[in-house]
């Protein structure tokens, strides 16, 4: 029943989603307000066909219904009940379950926000996009990722559960989820950015109606990383928290376009420059989700988030190219009405730093594409099989990331016209002080090594910069100046700073070390930390088998493991993490004793400052949602026209979030 239902519901979802293309076609071509209106009802049928379907395959997982082949093959009686829920989205074809869940989420909030707007073709072209996306999607749920083939079980048939990888730890339930708000977030103002060109309504307008589901998708994403980063750090137990695979890449890359956008936004906004380019990096950002999706789900690539090769990766790279030749063909089309009406006053300006940012994340972006996806097309060109490990990304993003950090605290405190020396040394005083002051503490606490000392001192000069913008706000606004995209971004901006300071510390002074454990009470000595060996424990689940070490580290108790999940059969780890506001010291088990007399080991791992990477992760989040409160002021730079001279006040009006 399960299985005929959820075909159903996906033969509804790709029917409805054709119909309201044939629709929304229709009223466009015809100028038929009537049947643009109409569309909505359409919209409705998909959103029935989304939740059902996604309904119905969590009821057969949760009641265990074999005969549903997707279940057969990922679920399982011994799964815990979190885990199993999550299961849907723990393989290719209920992934996509999700995604077209989330995907009509949006297109449902879109429709009801422009309820009455329905027959303006701005709209109709918006909701025409989403169709077409939605439609793509159902197809492949009717396809090659069809999730619900029919399985005949037979008596006492249990699955093998998901990857046990996925179900060792309560992040595995929220990091996919929202890193999908964030990667299916993009797709609406990509749908603007086509409904802009399609139209010929390509002033600033539209800007504003795509703000807020910009800066969503963007907020989502952040969080979704950090989510994951967090979620390899306590699971896979190498001392790590990013690695520079290809699927974090796949994630990465979207979150740097789109970072870029919602900077280069504002001078359009101020100016009326950089459409092309606005256009350019919102369509990239879509494409790129598009391309992630395909690294992730194709199997084309090696990498423990990836899923298996899969039927649906040349569907996936022709939609991919169908998105970039339609953007490309549409900006071509409109080239001379994308024209700018303003101008760069002075390279040193809000405008000039702007432009210096979007194009130092565009190289970032440029480097880390070019590392992902060089073993592909070496493979595609001679069939040889290479990877590109950390040292590449590690030496070609690392000046970048300076650079960005510098001009995190630069581009705050300059005007948007022609800034003077001495205006801006007043207004870099302090930020500066605060990055000197960071550096003489760094190395006071015994900081060594010029490079993690330089990005302490320039984590400290951007959140300055930050600070002292707040301060500004604040006084001037009382409390209220916390809240609006100024003031968010420059909470934003603290956040980055607190991550990029962690991120360099814990890189840089990583400790690790193997320590061998035989009898009882053998004692080891790691970065100051006392070990002593416990014994072990066999512990038996439901759902799997555990080999726990007990040992003492500093009196306190820790229980690394190794897990065996017998269904599966598969054996990982199971690492033990303290984590204090000053260091983390993680313990995982590489080998326990097969017969009496063989050694135990242990890796010990001790990171400073591990902990601020997902506190200052939850500094940018609370930001993003000051930034995307209503700031009702009156600005005065608004009021001026666009590409007027002359500064606007020192507080950081119109400034946006950034990394």
């Amino acid at each position: 029943m399960n299985a005929t239902l959820g075909s159903g519901f996906v033969a509804l979802g790709l029917t409805a989603s054709l119909l309201g293309v044939l629709n929304a076609v229709r009223g466009l071509a015809t100028r038929n307000g009537v049947h643009l209106a109409r569309t909505r009802w359409y919209v409705a049928a998909v959103a029935v066909a989304a939740v059902g379907q996604f309904a119905v395959m969590e009821r057969a997982l949760i009641t265990r219904d074999f005969t549903v082949a997707f279940v057969a093959q990922h679920g399982s009686h011994r799964t815990p009940a979190l885990f199993n829920v999550a299961t849907l989205w723990s393989a290719l074809e209920g992934s996509i379950l999700l995604w077209v869940l989330i995907l009509v989420g949006y297109l449902v909030f879109v429709a009801r926000r422009f309820r009455n707007r329905l027959s303006d073709p701005m709209v109709g072209w918006v909701l025409l996009v989403l169709l077409a996306v939605c439609a793509y999607f159902f197809l492949l749920l009717a396809g090659p990722a069809h999730p619900f083939g029919r399985f005949d079980p037979w008596p006492g048939f249990d699955g093998p559960g998901p990857n046990p990888l996925l179900q060792n730890h309560v992040l595995m339930a929220f990091h996919p989820p929202v890193l999908y708000l964030g990667y299916v977030g993009f797709t609406v103002p990509f749908a603007f950015a086509v409904a802009s060109l399609a139209t010929g309504r390509l002033g600033e307008d539209w800007l504003l109606e795509t703000r807020r589901w910009t800066l969503l998708a963007w907020g989502c994403l952040t969080v979704g990383i950090l989510l994951g980063a967090w979620w390899s750090y306590e699971v896979l137990g190498w001392g790590g928290y990013w690695a520079w695979d290809p699927v974090e890449n796949a994630s990465f890359l979207p979150w740097l376009t789109g970072t870029a956008y919602l900077h280069s936004v504002m001078v359009q906004e101020r100016r009326g420059m950089l459409r092309v380019w606005n256009l350019s990096l919102l369509c990239s950002t879509f494409a790129l989700t598009i391309l992630g999706t395909f690294i992730t789900r194709s199997g084309v690539l090696e990498s423990v988030h990836s899923f298996t090769e899969s039927a649906i990766g040349p569907m996936l790279l022709a939609f991919f190219a169908v998105i970039v030749t339609t953007a490309v063909g549409l900006i071509a089309w409109r080239g001379d009405d994308l024209r700018a009406e303003g101008s760069i006053d002075s390279p040193v300006s809000r405008t000039g730093a702007f432009l210096a940012n979007n194009l130092l994340f565009g190289a970032f972006a440029f480097v880390v594409l070019l590392g992902t996806m060089f073993p592909l097309l070496v493979e595609a060109t001679n069939g040889d099989r290479i990877s590109v490990g950390n040292p590449y990304f590690e030496r070609m993003t690392m000046p970048i990331g300076f650079l960005l950090l510098f001009m995190m605290a630069v581009a705050p405190a300059l005007p948007w016209g022609r800034a003077g020396s001495e205006v801006l040394a007043k207004r870099l005083q302090w930020p500066a002080t605060a990055g000197v002051a960071s550096m003489v503490v760094a190395v006071a606490l015994g900081g060594r090594g010029w490079v993690t000392v330089l990005a302490v001192g320039l984590a400290g000069f951007a959140c300055g910069g930050a600070v002292r913008q707040l301060a500004l706000e604040v006084r001037s606004r009382g409390l209220r100046g916390f809240v609006g995209r100024s003031s968010g971004g420059m909470v934003v901006h603290v956040g980055v700073a607190i991550v990029a300071v962690a991120f360099a510390c814990s890189s840089s002074y990583l400790r690790q070390a193997e320590v061998r454990f035989t009898d009882p009470g053998d004692r080891a000595v790691v970065s100051g930390h006392e070990l002593v060996f416990d014994g072990l424990e066999w512990v038996e689940l439901a759902e799997k088998d555990e080999v726990r070490v007990r040992v003492l580290v500093d009196g306190e108790t820790f229980t690394p493991a190794i897990t065996f999940f017998p269904f599966a059969g598969q054996t990982i780890g199971t690492p033990t993490t303290r984590s204090t506001w000053w260091d983390d010291l993680q313990l995982s088990v590489l080998a326990v004793p097969e017969e009496a007399g063989n050694d135990t080991i242990v890796r010990v791992t001790v990171q400073p400052l591990v902990w601020w990477i997902w506190y200052g992760g939850g500094v940018m989040a609370f930001g993003t949602l000051l930034a995307a409160v209503p700031d009702r002021r009156r600005r005065r730079e608004e009021e001026a026209p666009k590409g007027a001279e002359g500064a606007t006040p020192e507080s950081s009006r119109g400034q946006g979030v950034s990394a």
